[in-house]
């Protein structure tokens, strides 16, 4: 499998086309911006969803809801333009739900995410919030594409796959705070953007 960070993947994906330029715009941000806080916001859902995932049923409920709601047609691939164009419109049901999604991977500490998000990109809590679920469904389309299509789907690479990424997200010091039942509001916003510059390299 490619070395490269799902979140590194991921993100090199939105910055090409029109993808950076949408969420931006429906931000209301510049997208340099934009940019910038994808890079954040990135790692975080990725490292929390294998944070998740590192139980064996886990895995095994975030593969089934890649199945099920967010598996490609078949034949079909990653499609981030139609995706973002349902996201943003407000259509396609459970795929596109990113509010809900964002329940499932954080838990009850949604709130924790975006205001560590917030803290770490400087952008609004509200904006930081709106842009956690619109990559929440993408990051699960792109997961359901990579582990749950075809003959591919397997609990144990999914896992695996996760894992690496909370790791790296750990390294920022961001991912533990927002799952750190004591809530000492150590959010290593620091080293988060040291983190952002090493994953994904200067503008």
């Amino acid at each position: 499998m490619n070395t490269e960070s799902l979140a590194a993947s991921l993100f090199q994906q939105l910055q090409q086309g029109q993808g950076l330029q949408q969420v931006s715009q429906q931000l209301g941000i510049d997208q340099n911006q934009a940019s910038g806080a994808i890079g954040a916001a990135l790692p975080l859902l990725l490292g929390a969803m294998g944070r998740n995932a590192q139980e064996p049923q886990g895995a095994q409920a975030l593969l089934g809801a890649l199945q099920r709601d967010h598996a490609p047609a078949s034949g079909g691939g990653f499609d981030l333009g139609g995706l973002l164009g349902s996201v943003l419109g407000g259509g396609g049901g459970n795929a596109t739900n990113g509010a809900g999604i964002l329940g499932h991977v954080f838990g009850g500490n949604t709130d924790r995410a975006t205001q560590g998000l917030s803290q770490a990109t400087g952008l609004d809590s509200s904006k930081t919030s709106q842009l956690l679920a619109i990559l929440a469904p993408i990051v699960m389309s792109y997961l359901a594409q990579r582990f749950a299509s075809g003959g591919n789907a397997s609990p144990g690479q999914l896992s695996q796959a996760l894992g690496q990424e909370a790791q790296s997200a750990n390294t920022g010091g961001l991912l533990t705070s927002v799952l750190d039942q004591d809530g000492d509001g150590q959010l290593g916003v620091g080293d988060l953007l040291k983190l952002g510059g090493g994953l994904f390299g200067k503008r």
